[in-house]
C-alpha cells in the first residue's frame, strides 16, 4: 500500500517566509491555490487532513468531491514566540539565533515541544493505519503540514536521514510504501 504524504498549498504567510504554525490558521494564498490546480496529483482512495484550513482547502483541490477525513493529530506545530514571524523580525532575538545556531533542533520559546508534536504526529498516524488496514485501501493521500512529514519520514522513511533532509516544498509530496512489517507494530 502506498501513502501519499502531501505538502498544504502555499499560504501569504508561505510566500513573506513566515513561521506560520498552529496558531495561524490562514488559507491557501490565490497564488497557493492556483500552483496546486496547475499539478497532477496520484489517484487515491482516501484522503486524510491536518484540521487547518490552507489543508483542507489543498484536500479540496487536489480531491474534489472526495470524502476528507481530518486527524487532529496532524494539526501544525505551535510555534510559541517565532509564530507568524520571520527572519527580518526574528533576526535581533537572542531566543531566535540560539535556536538556529542549534541547528532547529531546540523547542520553540513558549511553543509546543518537539517531542510532543512527534508523538502527536505518530497518534494521528496510528489512526490512519487502522483505517487503512481495516477497509484495505491500496493508496491514501494525507494532507499535511512540512513538519507532519518530516516527523513520518524520519519514522518510517526508511533510510536514516536527518529530519530536515525530508523538508519540502508547498504542493509537492513524498510517498511511503507501507509493508506488513508496519502493520505488525515493528517500526
Amino acid at each position: 500500500m502506498t501513502i501519499y504524504l502531501i505538502r498544504h498549498g502555499m499560504t501569504k504567510g508561505n510566500e513573506e517566509k513566515r513561521y506560520v504554525g498552529g496558531r495561524t490558521d490562514e488559507d491557501l494564498s490565490p497564488a497557493g491555490a492556483e500552483s496546486l490546480r496547475k499539478k497532477i496529483y496520484p489517484k487515491v482512495q482516501q484522503v486524510f487532513s491536518s484540521p487547518m484550513k490552507r489543508c483542507i482547502r489543498t484536500a479540496e483541490i487536489l480531491y474534489p468531491g472526495k470524502e476528507i477525513f481530518v486527524v487532529e493529530e496532524f494539526r501544525e506545530t505551535d510555534f510559541g514566540s517565532f509564530e507568524n514571524k520571520n527572519y527580518e523580525e526574528l533576526k535581533g532575538e537572542k531566543e531566535y539565533r540560539d535556536w538556529l545556531l542549534a541547528g532547529g533542533r531546540g523547542d520553540f520559546p513558549g511553543g509546543e515541544p518537539r517531542e510532543e508534536v512527534r508523538k502527536r504526529v505518530m497518534q494521528g498516524f496510528d489512526k490512519v493505519m487502522f483505517k487503512v488496514w481495516s477497509q484495505n485501501l491500496k493508496e491514501s493521500a494525507l494532507i499535511v503540514h512540512g513538519g507532519t512529514i518530516m516527523h513520518l519520514m524520519e519514522a518510517y522513511g526508511g533510510e536514516k536521514k536527518d529530519f530536515y533532509e525530508y523538508q519540502i516544498g508547498n504542493g509537492e509530496y513524498l510517498s511511503l510504501s507501507i509493508t506488513e512489517d508496519l502493520r505488525g507494530g515493528r517500526r
